[in-house]
This record gives C-alpha cells, sequence and structure tokens, in this order.
C-alpha cells in the first residue's frame, strides 16, 4: 500500500490507504494492521509535528523539520482524544509487527 498525503489543508497530516486525517477520527485497527512499519512510524510522528514537537532523532529531523517546532518534551503535547487513541493503536500494531 502506498501512503501518500491528500489534498487535505497544509496544517492537516492527512493520508491515503484508509487512513485519513489522524487528528479528527479514529484509524481502525484493520487498516493499520496493513500498513508497513514505514508507514506507521510516518504517521504516528507526523501528528507529534503537527503538534509542534521538536524531534531528536536523525530520522525523524530528515523527515520532519524542527523549523516550526516549540514544545521538546512530549509529555507535554496536548493530544485531543483521536490522537491520543490513534497512536496508541499505531504503537500497538509497530510491537506485534516487531518495528524499530
Amino acid at each position: 500500500l502506498s501512503l501518500a498525503a491528500t489534498g487535505q489543508p497544509a496544517s492537516a497530516a492527512c493520508f491515503e490507504s484508509g487512513v485519513g486525517c489522524p487528528s479528527d477520527h479514529y484509524i481502525p485497527r484493520s487498516v493499520l494492521s496493513t500498513l508497513s512499519c514505514d508507514a506507521l512510524w510516518m504517521i504516528r510522528n507526523s501528528i507529534y509535528d503537527e503538534l509542534g514537537f521538536c524531534f531528536k532523532t536523525a530520522r525523524a529531523l530528515e523527515t520532519f523539520s524542527n523549523e516550526d517546532c516549540y514544545v521538546t518534551n512530549a509529555s507535554r503535547l496536548k493530544f485531543n482524544t483521536f490522537e491520543r487513541t490513534n497512536i496508541d493503536r499505531i504503537v500497538a500494531v509497530e510491537r506485534k509487527k516487531g518495528c524499530r
């Protein structure tokens, strides 16, 4: 499956492949289980990026710009219900798949 950004507004991280916008609905576990580890990583970290998280790992810095970040401690991010649930679901699927 390809995971491409949709034509949503620039401020929303939205994806194709049945994922949609993780900040405004729950992503079904059945959809998440079909995605690659890389796609799961991208969706999970896009949520953090949208909330202004300042990334530290080389992979995240290559993928997301810290240019507009303002939160250095992930525990200070204010997730809405959809984001928190989707992150929890993604992490569970990543563990089940053995993603690193």
